[in-house]
């Protein structure tokens, strides 16, 4: 498989956010969002077993080599990209990674989820309009999603919301999984996309009494929003 980088950071994002983590980029992505800010992982990577990818999480997470069943000082794992469902030995990784980790994965929502394993907490992009890739969520996923699952937006424009607003409640995402998330896209730092105010789409959400969470993006506040490995 090709991995574009291995490292540990706070969790950004979603109802673990603040968490101690570790990530695995995977290469590759088959969509092109106007506000990506990971196109870094589109291409090249470091072609690397599936034990070479276990081996480089459990010295991150400090879990001895040779402890098997050993509790790991940082036990999530996150599973991302790029689009991590292209490559094939995502399914292996992620049912070796559940022996000694809490293991998330997130996708597009392009991909059907429905091989991974249902221990595997799913975050689930629907891309909204103005992502540039409007209309490519399977719809089969819906009936893959679990309560330990999340779906995410992120959105642009108002007219990401509202098209966030009516999916939320056309597939009754609130009472189908653990949480839905409204993410307000982030500024380009050289102006290559404009981000959505925080602050507008909080009075959006309280203004309709949505059951969603607000979602920003932590590590972006904590360290350059441009960086790279955190």
């Amino acid at each position: 498989m090709f991995i574009t980088e291995i490292f540990k950071s706070i969790q950004g994002e979603g109802t673990r956010t603040g968490l101690p983590c570790v990530f695995v980029r995977l290469t590759g992505c088959n969509l092109r969002c106007t506000w990506c800010d990971t196109a870094y992982a589109f291409h090249g990577g470091k072609k690397m077993s599936v034990e070479e990818v276990l081996a480089r999480v459990d010295e991150l997470a400090g879990r001895s080599a040779d402890g098997k069943g050993a509790q790991a000082a940082v036990p999530l794992v996150e599973l991302t990209g790029g689009e991590p469902l292209l490559q094939k030995e995502i399914y292996p990784l992620a049912e070796s990674l559940l022996a000694g980790y809490t293991v998330m994965i997130e996708t597009s929502g392009e991909r059907f989820i429905g091989r991974l394993p249902k221990e595997v907490i799913k975050i689930v992009d629907v891309k909204c309009p103005d992502s540039g890739e409007p209309d490519t969520f399977d719809m089969e996923n819906l009936a893959e999603l679990t309560e330990n699952d999340e779906v995410k937006f992120v959105l642009s424009t108002r007219r990401d919301y509202e098209f966030a607003r009516e999916f939320t409640r056309q597939h009754g995402l609130a009472g189908k999984v653990r949480e839905v998330l409204f993410s307000p896209v982030f500024e380009d730092p050289q102006g290559k996309w404009q981000g959505l105010e925080p602050r507008a789409l909080a009075e959006w959400i309280l203004a309709d009494g949505l059951p969603v969470r607000l979602g920003l993006q932590l590590h972006k506040f904590i360290w350059d929003p441009a960086a790279k490995g955190v």
